[in-house]
């Protein structure tokens, strides 16, 4: 069994986003941030769920991972709110497992 650590973002349009232009630029954003990670890899593809979209990480110990999702809060453009699930490889859903607070410290 795996720790994935997946990283809860509210969907909220990006401020000044005009008409016809992606609300949510953030999104590719986050999915290249952490496909730049060496300490984490992808676990699964980004989706929406409930009021936020949910990105998953793995392959690296729970502090690592909560650290790479605590670094993604720093990005500019990122709504305020983010928060990371800690669960494993054999969760059956999203959103099961010890909610994180970020950023750490």
């Amino acid at each position: 069994m795996d720790i994935v650590v997946e990283i809860h973002v509210p969907l909220r349009e990006a401020a000044g986003t005009s008409e016809g232009s992606d609300p949510f630029p953030w999104i590719d954003q986050v999915e290249d941030f952490l496909a730049e990670q060496e300490a984490a890899e992808v676990y699964d593809d980004g989706e929406e769920y409930e009021e936020a979209y949910v990105f998953s990480i793995a392959g690296a110990a729970e502090e690592v991972l909560l650290a790479v999702a605590s670094d993604l809060t720093r990005l500019p453009g990122i709504p305020s709110g983010v928060f990371a699930m800690v669960t494993n490889d054999e969760a059956e859903e999203i959103g099961l497992g010890r909610r994180v607070e970020l950023p750490l410290g």
